[in-house]
């Protein structure tokens, strides 16, 4: 298979994928303030197979645009410029950011005074937060910075949101699709604060749920309303399973003081709908507006120091995480089947090289 590929992805069919030939990077032409980044290692975990359910409604697939039909799901990953047209990025800088899964890319890039950002035109109306290249030295926690990072920021930001509101009154937290990794970051985040959460999860990801360290409690779907839950709780649904929300709700009525949707990791299912359902209606969180509002109160460098050192503290504190690498595009379109389908093992984090 051809080393210089690009993965599409059918926007309205997620699981039917492209494997498409790219030209040789230096026969590609670069315009004035375009780079050409040769694409080092990708992560993808569910939270992608998010960013392609929810790729109409948030602008997921204007990141890398194709047309209406085929589209690109983002990644987060490294990158080197190999190529430049912009003095202050010069060939050689390493890059952390929102990459397309391809061999390499050209877009448009600027150095500001907090760092590296995409100008694309296409790209001037999302979201800021995706925007921003970090320069990233080699380092040993590369892997596991990259897989988890992403993912800990949105766990950071809604402990954040909670502390901000106090919990809402809540004693207890109730995450579903526990064994997620933006969950286990969150789960980690609140316990530190000395709340008590509670883990669900599906029979057969349990043991791990249970061993893992995050949870007070952990609890199959199934088992759900086995056990009262006492005093007031928070709910937060990665899941996006509508029979999950229900039940949750249905279950602790007036108890439930908050409800947050965050993401969709059983895709099939689709986003919860807006049902009536007792207790405090489901409110979607968006990360990067709450990303840009604490940019705004704290300041870039302040907000990454913070992200930064819980980050830290959260990998050292957890040492359930198995990297595994998958080299071209034959092994991604497979892992990327595996992950779409729900079957990945939750304590695996799959890092992609190109080649």
């Amino acid at each position: 298979m051809t080393q210089h590929w690009d993965l599409l992805i059918d926007r309205a069919d997620l699981a039917r994928v492209e494997v498409r030939p790219l030209p040789e990077p230096d026969a590609m032409a670069l315009a004035d303030g375009e780079v050409l980044l040769d694409v080092e290692r990708f992560t993808l975990t569910a939270n992608n197979i998010t960013y392609g359910v929810y790729g109409d409604r948030l602008g997921y697939w204007r990141f890398f645009p194709e047309d209406d039909t085929w589209g690109r799901i983002p990644v987060w990953g490294f990158a080197t410029v190999r190529r430049s047209t912009v003095e202050t990025i010069p060939v050689g800088t390493r890059l952390f950011g929102y990459l397309p899964m391809a061999s390499h890319w050209i877009t448009r890039l600027e150095r500001r005074p907090w760092g590296v950002v995409d100008v694309s035109p296409h790209r001037a109306e999302l979201p800021a937060a995706y925007n921003s290249l970090v320069e990233a030295a080699p380092g040993p926690l590369d892997d596991q910075i990259a897989l988890l990072r992403p993912l800990f920021l949105t766990a950071f930001l809604l402990d954040d949101f909670f502390a901000e509101n106090a919990d809402f009154g809540a004693q207890t937290f109730i995450l579903s699709s526990a064994s997620s990794k933006t969950a286990l970051g969150l789960g980690w985040l609140l316990a530190q604060r000395g709340a008590r959460v509670i883990g669900l999860t599906s029979a057969r990801n349990a043991a791990f749920v249970e061993s893992v360290g995050c949870y007070a409690e952990a609890r199959t779907y199934e088992a759900l309303a086995d056990r009262p839950i006492e005093g007031q709780v928070v709910f937060v649904d990665f899941a996006g399973a509508p029979e999950v929300v229900a039940a949750v709700h249905h279950m602790l009525g007036d108890h439930l003081v908050h409800s947050a949707v965050v993401g969709s990791t059983h895709q099939t299912d689709g986003p919860v709908g807006p049902g009536r359902l007792p207790g405090p209606r489901p409110t979607f969180f968006f990360a990067p507006e709450r990303l840009k509002q604490r940019s705004r109160d704290w300041g870039g460098e302040v907000l990454n120091s913070r992200i930064q050192t819980a980050l830290e503290a959260f990998i050292s504190a957890n040492g359930w995480l198995e990297v595994s690498t998958h080299a071209g595009p034959a092994a991604l379109e497979g892992v990327y089947q595996t992950v779409l389908s729900g079957r990945a093992r939750p304590e695996e984090g799959h890092m992609v090289t190109p080649g």
